[in-house]
């Protein structure tokens, strides 16, 4: 192993560590008490980063309607949610298993799922916790496999992974081509796969969104259509601290002869349900994507 290679892995033994020891320093902290005081402070540093100002310009094209306050505003509830939401991933084991903390709004193919009869391909966005949107059918006892983007550190990923293991039975799996067959086998065999669907992915298609032209994943759609298979699409609204009400909403996918039209048309469905959530709860949403041609 040359030198760069032995510097990139100290860094990456060093890293690992640091964030184990947050991850133990938060584990110490009640989670109501943690969750408030980090929305708390990112609330009041975080526009001081760069990323503020792309959230205001993406918000603005997104809701020319909001004044310059309103926007400030909005951004203000973003931050203090994400704060919210680094602190709370540290508790995730302990809050899936609190029940209060939770409401249930569902369709009632969104109940099947739950109830473990329907394999589905399910979507969300992040926004509020959106880490514990799958929280209804895990406690419910489906084992759910999630899709994420691996970090480029292998030990710090190894305990991201970990972290989440209660929320994905069925197993956390990196994008790849081998992660697409393997998602296929999964929902072919009745399970239920969880795909993050609002980020940019910029060698997929693109949709409208918010009146623009958007970069969006045709994976679920995909993965759904070939796999005959509806799509839930799941929101978490942060209703008061650290309590939730999460929603599933049911999408039909088209099954005509052409593949690709009703690939685009999922889609479309997806952003457009998401378009409609976010436009509810402005400020519970990541306005910092560069989810828009040209952003």
């Amino acid at each position: 192993m040359n030198l760069t290679k032995r510097l990139v892995k100290l860094r990456y033994h060093i890293e690992a560590l640091g964030l184990r020891g947050a991850v133990w320093l938060f584990q110490l902290i009640p989670v109501d008490a943690a969750s408030a005081v980090m929305g708390f402070l990112w609330r009041k540093l975080a526009p001081l980063n760069p990323r503020h100002k792309r959230a205001l310009r993406h918000l603005e094209l997104a809701l020319p309607e909001t004044t310059p306050e309103e926007r400030e505003r909005i951004l203000s509830g973003m931050w203090d949610n994400l704060g919210r939401v680094a602190a709370e991933t540290f508790h995730i084991p302990e809050l899936l298993k609190q029940d209060e903390r939770f409401e249930l709004v569902a369709d009632e193919l969104t109940r099947k799922v739950i109830a473990g009869e329907q394999p589905i391909v399910f979507v969300s966005m992040h926004s509020g916790n959106w880490e514990l949107c799958v929280q209804p059918p895990t406690r419910a006892g489906v084992a759910l496999a999630g899709v994420y983007q691996a970090l480029k550190n292998p030990y710090a990923d190894e305990l991201l992974r970990d972290m989440r293991k209660d929320l994905y039975k069925a197993g956390l799996y990196s994008k790849g081509h081998q992660t697409a067959r393997k998602l296929v086998s999964i929902v072919r065999g009745g399970g239920t796969v969880a795909i993050m669907s609002d980020l940019r992915e910029v060698r997929g298609i693109r949709v409208p969104f918010f009146g623009r032209e958007a970069y969006a994943t045709p994976v679920p759609a995909s993965l759904a259509r070939s796999c005959g298979v509806p799509i839930v699409a799941g929101r978490v609204i942060r209703k008061d601290g650290v309590r939730f009400l999460i929603e599933g909403r049911g999408i039909t996918v088209p099954q005509t002869d052409d593949r690709k039209a009703d690939i685009q048309a999922a889609t479309e469905e997806i952003h457009r349900v998401f378009e409609g959530w976010i436009r509810e709860y402005p400020e519970q949403w990541m306005w910092i994507h560069r989810k828009w041609a040209g952003s």
